[in-house]
């Protein structure tokens, strides 16, 4: 049998699985499963090979990290963070071109490094900003748009989700991968709020009503809402960029951190840390099946040869480091209109892997290339996660948000292409750290 047709007949199976309505996870482990016992002319144990990877893959001690973050973030979602955080920006942004709208941007940027997740930042800033800004006049569609998009920071902003899972994907250090993905995160961030300060300026319909002005001992004694949050950042970020604890041991130092934050604010009682360690379980349980299914899948794949083939074939082509990237971009947006961002990761890796390492680009920095292509996934539309949160949070129509949110994403193709041209960017911190041993 051809590598053609075995490639055929592996993605026929897996989008009918997909397309059944069976979870990822499991779907990844039926495709592999088929690939193992039908597509190759080995006689492999199918079941003997999927129990040990998926259990090589499950126990990796870099994983914990990932169960420790979402925790963190659930901890930090049932707390009035984000209260505190729109009384302590709100001071200082207001006399900025674009106002409060900035209020999303930086708000999301704060609790991205805090989460790590895209649908818990959208949900723990929106909650609070939306009525905010909507009683102050502000245009819907901005509102609207930059929350979208801003929130996907918390896909590229430590500590990030995402990144866990590409570096246990492709085994690479998740510290450096974290710190890879600062500077590109507030790049974007400021890309974000330059384009509100641009149409603030220009848009005929931006009339909001004018915050009353505060004097400067005013604004200090608001930030002191800030403290908490700021102090948690510094604790985790700083432990790992100081050498002092790694990627693991900065997610308990950021649990603990957590509970001490909600035990200080009063919203920290037997029924919100259930709940949160209860929405932690499912959404790292939900993960690890993804994980552990692509993990069977990518050995399965390898056992038909396509991914050696696939990386034979691209070179063949005699593509360029940019044409090879260029069709990547295109290849991940088609399929994060299908599959949310981390799927997208897991399902790719085993064949873009050896792509990518065959045109010698960095695995650290193509990891921030992969995430930014992961969070236009989250704004566009059939399956764009996050317009499906706005959707519920402020009833708008579909087509509303997803029109709302496409300056954020031509705004995240622009950073695709700065990337490029700077890789810099995402690699000079975490060639220039201090790792934990």
């Amino acid at each position: 049998m051809s590598i053609v047709t075995i490639t055929l007949i592996l993605i026929l199976a897996l989008f009918i699985l997909l397309g059944s309505g069976l979870w990822v996870g499991l779907s990844l482990v039926g495709s592999a499963w088929i690939a193992s016992e039908f597509l190759t002319t080995k006689n492999l144990q199918t079941g003997a090979n999927m129990v040990s990877e998926i259990w090589a893959s499950s126990s990796s001690w870099t994983l914990t990290a990932l169960p420790m973050f979402i925790w963190m973030g659930e901890i930090l979602f049932r707390t009035r963070l984000s209260e505190d955080m729109f009384r302590g920006l709100s001071p200082w942004l207001a006399r900025l071109p674009g106002g409060l709208v900035h209020t999303n941007i930086v708000g999301c940027t704060v609790f991205a490094a805090v989460s790590g997740s895209s649908a818990a930042t959208l949900t723990t800033v929106g909650k609070m900003s939306i009525p905010e800004l909507r009683a102050r006049d502000y245009p819907e569609n901005m509102v609207i748009g930059t929350l979208a998009g801003a929130a996907t920071l918390g896909l590229m902003i430590p500590p990030s989700l995402a990144l866990i899972v590409y570096g246990v994907t492709v085994n690479e250090s998740i510290t450096k991968l974290f710190f890879a993905g600062v500077f590109p995160g507030l790049i974007l961030a400021g890309m974000f709020m330059a384009y509100v300060a641009f149409v603030s300026k220009t848009s005929k319909s931006w009339n909001p009503k004018l915050e009353k002005g505060m004097r400067f001992t005013e604004k200090l004694k608001n930030s002191r809402f800030l403290i908490p949050v700021f102090a948690l950042i510094l604790t985790v970020i700083g432990s790992m960029y100081l050498g002092y604890a790694t990627a693991t041991e900065a997610s308990a130092i950021g649990v603990i951190g957590a509970l001490l934050l909600a035990a200080s604010q009063r919203s920290l009682n037997w029924d919100s840390f259930s709940a949160s360690l209860m929405g932690a379980m499912r959404t790292s349980a939900m993960i690890a099946l993804i994980l552990a299914g692509a993990a069977f899948l990518k050995q399965s794949m390898g056992f038909t040869g396509i991914p050696r083939a696939l990386a034979d074939w691209i070179a063949a082509l005699e593509m360029t480091r940019f044409q090879l990237l260029m069709a990547l971009l295109v290849f991940y947006v088609i399929l994060g209109m299908f599959l949310d961002g981390i799927s997208a990761v897991v399902l790719t890796m085993a064949v873009v892997e050896p792509m990518v390492r065959e045109a010698g680009i960095d695995l650290i920095w193509f990891g921030i290339f992969v995430v930014v292509v992961v969070e236009m996934a989250q704004i566009t539309p059939p399956i764009g996660f996050n317009l499906f949160v706005l959707q519920g949070m402020t009833d708008h129509e579909m087509g509303y948000i997803t029109k709302a949110a496409l300056p954020m994403f031509l705004i995240m193709v622009l950073m695709v292409f700065v990337l490029i041209a700077i890789p810099e960017i995402a690699t000079w911190l975490p060639e220039n750290i201090r790792q934990a041993n």
